[in-house]
């Protein structure tokens, strides 16, 4: 059977060396990261009154969760005061502006406002680092409102508990929950190239791949756990509400009447998948459908040749086995 051509272990060797992030990409990001949170700390030492209160490294290079192809990376920036301005044009200006002071030795182009986001140029290494703004308003856990990237209103959020969530469930699977969702992520960038208008964000695919660990999915073969997430999202066809109660009761959670509702883990009136439609939620479960098809068809197959063209089905043709 194919489980002697491709399994496990050339998924594995598939993953380090095509989809993940290297060690040393991701070290060098993390320090250029660690360099800004530092110069703030030194900067709000000496300037207590300063608006910019905390920088938290976030996205997928803080959970470990980042594909080989990042180029930049998500910084957290939490803001407080009575001047910072409501509208999200001024607020971007608003927090560049105070950048710019924080870091004198950036120059003015390496600072530039964009729509949800401040990114700060790294001359040296081309690399962009996005600042996120999140108006903060003193709480102990670190909530605070964020722009929300699907329609530009203000959306409560904590960052530190975001990671939390995930590395409590990496700490239950090491580190095959992380690589699970490294090639659930590779799948989706690659439909996405391939099936116009597909969307499937990187935040929904973590939070069913944590669904599924906490229903007590095993991570640790990584065809058979791609073949359940596959069949998860086929069976529920996008529909099965998902909600956790790592930080409030699943009861207090809000019920939206959307086609997909996969409710944030640290806010229960937040519906990460709000503005999805029925036909895009059937657009993944097509997906979905073709790639756990792909994959029963390489486990039938007698050739390893034969094996790999299904197994490229759901990874694309830089799979060779």
């Amino acid at each position: 059977m194919s489980i002697d051509h491709v399994g496990h272990a050339e998924l594995v060797k598939f993953a380090i060396d095509k989809v993940n992030l290297p060690r040393d990409k991701a070290d060098k990001f993390r320090a250029q990261a660690r360099n800004l949170r530092e110069k703030l700390k030194g900067y709000l030492k000496e300037h207590p009154d300063f608006a910019l209160r905390k920088m938290l490294l976030s996205g997928s290079l803080a959970k470990g969760t980042g594909l080989r192809t990042l180029n930049d990376i998500d910084v957290a920036c939490y803001i407080s005061g009575s001047d910072v301005p409501s509208d999200i044009d001024d607020l971007m200006e608003y927090l560049a502006e105070r950048l710019r002071k924080a870091f004198p030795n950036f120059k003015p182009e390496q600072v530039q406002p964009k729509t949800y986001c401040v990114t700060v140029s790294f001359a040296g290494t081309g690399l962009d680092v996005d600042i996120v703004p999140i108006l903060y308003d003193g709480d102990p856990d670190w909530y605070g409102n964020l722009v929300n990237q699907d329609d530009g209103s203000f959306l409560r959020t904590c960052v530190p508990r975001h990671l939390e969530f995930i590395r409590k469930r990496k700490s239950l699977a090491e580190k095959d929950f992380a690589q699970v969702i490294r090639l659930a992520k590779y799948w989706v960038r690659k439909e996405k190239r391939e099936r116009d208008n597909f969307r499937f964000k990187s935040f929904m695919v973590e939070m069913i791949l944590s669904k599924m660990l906490d229903d007590g999915q095993d991570f640790s073969d990584y065809p058979e756990a791609l073949q359940a997430f596959f069949s998860y999202i086929a069976n529920s066809g996008m529909n099965e509400r998902i909600v956790f109660d790592d930080y409030y009761l699943k009861s207090k959670a809000e019920v939206f009447g959307t086609p997909i509702e996969i409710i944030d883990p640290v806010n229960e009136e937040n519906n990460v998948s709000q503005l999805y439609t029925q036909a895009q939620a059937d657009d993944i479960v097509d997906a979905a459908l073709d790639a756990g098809d792909a994959i029963d068809a390489a486990l039938r197959c007698p050739t390893k040749q034969d094996t790999i063209r299904h197994w490229q089905r759901v990874f694309g043709s830089a799979f060779q086995g």
